[in-house]
């Protein structure tokens, strides 16, 4: 395999990893300050590594900047923090199948925006992802109206999530040429943290205040952020650096599966046959997509 592809599923890997750790994260602590702790970690790590390879920086123009650090915002900043909240309403599992508008979101927004187009074969791929996740959002007949409602809310703001990661990556193709995939990770955990702090300023939040009282697991939000952000972030954007961006963002799609036998496993979360036709779907999606 090219190296793109392998990045791009060990990304998938990883990024499963990481959700199952979010989720038990989640527990006690509230989406933007997991996402905020989170990504100041990340950054730690990179300046660091930065530092000890030596890597020059991008060659990057003002606009150039402005978007990667854009990208950032969007893709960490606010569709982190709203993965976080959905994974909270959801369940990994869920959250992981609703994952897989990814590819079809990012190929949507190739054609309208880097010039790339879609085969009948991509649209039958579309359609059955967008059928896998409509089955695993639909509550069971014996749900209580609350139930309903928070898992109405949990697929909106997922959807919103992969949507923003989508437009974010999209965004930010054009600029990976020729740069050093080190230096735009750095970039846009930056522009991710400049982000959330904007956030933390509208709510009238004081970040560190959020943290008082309550018990953080640091050893495992290390270790999600190293897995999750570092690794997972730095094969991602290597995966689109080697790979053309659809074949990329359909073995990211990889992910899905991942973390449904992860959930079973370790969150011991029910894998039912909803779940099961849901992966099952969307998976015949990404392999429509992959062979259009």
């Amino acid at each position: 395999m090219l190296l793109g592809e392998m990045l791009s599923i060990g990304s998938a890997l990883a990024w499963a990893t990481a959700v199952i750790i979010y989720k038990r994260l989640g527990e006690t602590l509230p989406p933007l300050t997991l996402n905020l702790v989170k990504n100041l970690l990340v950054l730690g790590m990179l300046v660091l590594t930065v530092q000890v390879l030596g890597t020059a920086p991008p060659r990057l123009d003002a606009l150039g900047l402005g978007v990667t650090l854009l990208s950032g915002v969007l893709g960490m900043a606010c569709a982190d923090s709203l993965y976080f909240a959905a994974l909270n309403r959801l369940g990994a599992s869920r959250a992981g199948i609703i994952g897989n508008l990814y590819s079809p979101f990012v190929i949507g927004l190739s054609v309208l925006f880097l010039g790339e187009s879609m085969r009948p074969l991509q649209w039958l791929g579309f359609a059955l992802v967008s059928a896998g996740v409509l089955v695993v959002s639909r509550a069971r007949g014996h749900a209580t109206e609350l139930d309903r409602r928070r898992l109405r809310q949990g697929v909106a703001l997922g959807v919103a999530a992969i949507f923003l990661m989508a437009a974010a990556i999209v965004l930010i193709k054009p600029w990976l040429g020729g740069q050093p995939v080190l230096w735009i990770v750095l970039l846009r955990t930056l522009g991710g943290l400049l982000g959330l702090l904007v956030l933390f300023a509208w709510r009238r939040e004081a970040p560190w205040r959020t943290l008082s009282g309550r018990r953080v697991r640091w050893p495992l939000l290390l270790l999600a952020a190293f897995v999750g952000q570092y690794l997972a972030v730095l094969m991602w954007i290597g995966g689109y650096k080697y790979a053309p961006a659809t074949v990329a963002a359909i073995l990211n799609e990889t992910s899905s599966v991942f973390i449904v036998l992860l959930a079973a496993l370790s969150l011991r979360e029910p894998l039912g046959a909803r779940k099961l036709l849901g992966v099952a779907c969307t998976l015949a999606g990404v392999a429509c997509l992959l062979l259009a």
